[in-house]
């Protein structure tokens, strides 16, 4: 399949940003904008790069980011979940200012090993682990190399959780136990919602920081140009849909 085959027939594009800062500058560039707010976000439906899309802030977190996906499909009829942000790195060879790219996403702080199931488990889902279609992994890769040249990009696993990792054992303990490549407060539920309502998604990650005790000292000078690469890739990938 060539790679534009995946999203020939996608009309609509939510974009899903976790803080102000990730979205205000796509929302500066779109035109024909209308504005609603609905369950504390805003959202903005019109054209970015020629194609339809709705941005919006969901806020920091599992919840937010789950109740933003909901709303962008039933209420936008959306038919690709883009949700684009900062996160810590959990490899050395990723480095603060390079680019994740999900393969698939899942949620580190499910527990429910007191039942008989594996950490990251949900008891009576057929899978935790949420997978990213692999053309449009491929396709964002592809993208995300031409327009931001001077960085790394990385195809994998997104790891999720309601907490700011910032200490190395629990870094060394998410790694151990989800192989995952960075770890964020989002995707992993967007994409489980994005899962049960068939839609495909893709969760965009600028690494801030490297998850561990350097943490606190990183995220605030990094996050700036965190930010300035994922507007670069999403413009581009929404071209190239």
């Amino acid at each position: 399949m060539q790679q534009r085959g995946l999203v020939q027939e996608m009309k609509k594009t939510g974009i899903i940003g976790a803080m102000e800062e990730e979205v205000n500058q796509l929302k500066n560039i779109m035109e024909g904008v209308s504005s609603r707010k609905k369950a504390g976000m805003e959202f903005l439906e019109g054209t970015l790069e020629g194609r339809p899309c709705v941005v919006v802030r969901s806020g920091i977190g599992k919840v937010n980011g789950a109740v933003c996906t909901q709303i962008l499909i039933d209420d936008y009829s959306v038919d690709l979940v883009v949700n684009t942000g900062v996160a810590g790195s959990l490899k050395a060879e990723i480095n603060i200012g390079d680019m994740v790219i999900s393969s698939d996403a899942l949620q580190h702080d499910v527990d429910a090993t007191g039942f008989g199931y594996d950490f990251g488990v949900i008891p009576r889902m057929e899978t935790s682990v949420f997978q990213t279609e692999e053309s449009l992994t491929a396709l964002a890769v592809k993208v995300c190399k031409e327009v931001n040249p001077d960085i790394g990009v990385f195809p994998g696993r997104v790891v999720s959780g309601d907490q700011f990792i910032s200490g190395r054992e629990k870094k060394i303990w998410i790694t151990e136990h989800f192989h995952g490549l960075c770890t964020e407060m989002e995707g992993g539920a967007i994409a489980q919602a994005a899962h049960l309502n068939n839609t495909p998604f893709l969760i965009i990650r600028a690494i801030s920081d490297k998850a561990d005790d350097s943490a606190h000292m990183d995220y605030g000078a990094f996050e700036a140009k965190a930010i300035e690469h994922t507007v670069k890739l999403v413009k581009a990938l929404i071209t190239a849909l």
